[in-house]
């Protein structure tokens, strides 16, 4: 049994790929470092290679589509399990074709990452709708979410455009980093200890602008306002805003 080691990112996942193709092996599994590996198991360990990581990339333009290449980052971002097994198969696949197995849906890797893509844009959809600020007293927005997928990276983009004017940190509390905004550039941080507004996206009221209350309150008025009680529906709310984001949300809490 051969397991591959690798850091977790896309670029050393890449460079999983190009290993596979010079050694010609066949991993059973392609796993990050921190694994747990049963007795016996032989193992490769990955050093991230740009260059090694930049050959499979261009390899795989001349292969496949721009939006092709999009996917395969989406579902590399799902982190579901064995994924990078997916991915590999895939790839394979397309450099082996002289057409292209894009739209093959007869192919179950290829169904199967259609369906994984669809999800995840889905989830980094939601990040867009569902991300509420609070302003701390220093002047700095914060908003804490808690996405099914690592989507915040593919979501910087879109925060950065529309909160140009202001500073920002948004954070992943589950796998415990942020996007950071500082009027300039966007850059991915992490903590070496997590206060707990981290942890439950709460800023506390003596940590907060004087106007934070004061915007929040008039918030939960508006909607508190326009609700028709006779008409509410929790199915479908939790249909359209899944009840997970709740505690994130200004006019839940």
């Amino acid at each position: 049994m051969l397991y591959y080691l690798y850091d977790n990112t896309f670029e050393g996942f890449l460079t999983a790929v190009f290993d596979i193709y010079f050694r010609k092996e066949n991993p059973e599994r392609i796993v990050n470092q921190t694994t747990d590996i049963l007795l016996f198991t032989e193992t490769h360990t990955i050093i991230t290679d740009e260059e090694k990581a930049s050959r499979v990339f261009l390899g795989l333009k001349k292969k496949i589509s721009r939006s092709a290449l999009n996917m395969l980052y989406l579902c590399f971002l799902s982190e579901l399990p064995d994924i990078e097994l997916i991915l590999l198969r895939y790839i394979q696949k397309s450099l082996a074709s002289d057409i292209s197995i894009e739209t093959n849906f007869a192919d179950d890797d290829v169904l199967e990452l259609s369906k994984i893509h669809k999800k995840v844009s889905r989830e980094a959809e939601r990040m867009r709708m569902f991300v509420r600020f609070q302003k701390t007293a220093d002047g700095l927005f914060f908003a804490a979410m808690e996405p099914l997928y690592n989507v915040l990276p593919i979501c910087a983009d879109f925060f950065q455009d529309r909160y140009a004017d202001q500073a920002w940190l948004i954070y992943d509390t589950r796998r415990q980093f942020g996007l950071y905004y500082d009027l300039k550039t966007v850059e991915i941080v992490r903590f070496e200890q997590t206060p707990d507004f981290l942890r439950n996206g709460k800023i506390k009221q003596e940590q907060q602008d004087e106007s934070e209350t004061a915007f929040q309150d008039l918030w939960k008025d508006y909607l508190s306002s326009i609700t028709i009680r006779e008409r509410k529906n929790l199915k479908l709310q939790r249909q359209f805003m899944p009840k997970r984001f709740w505690k994130y949300l200004v006019e839940k809490s």
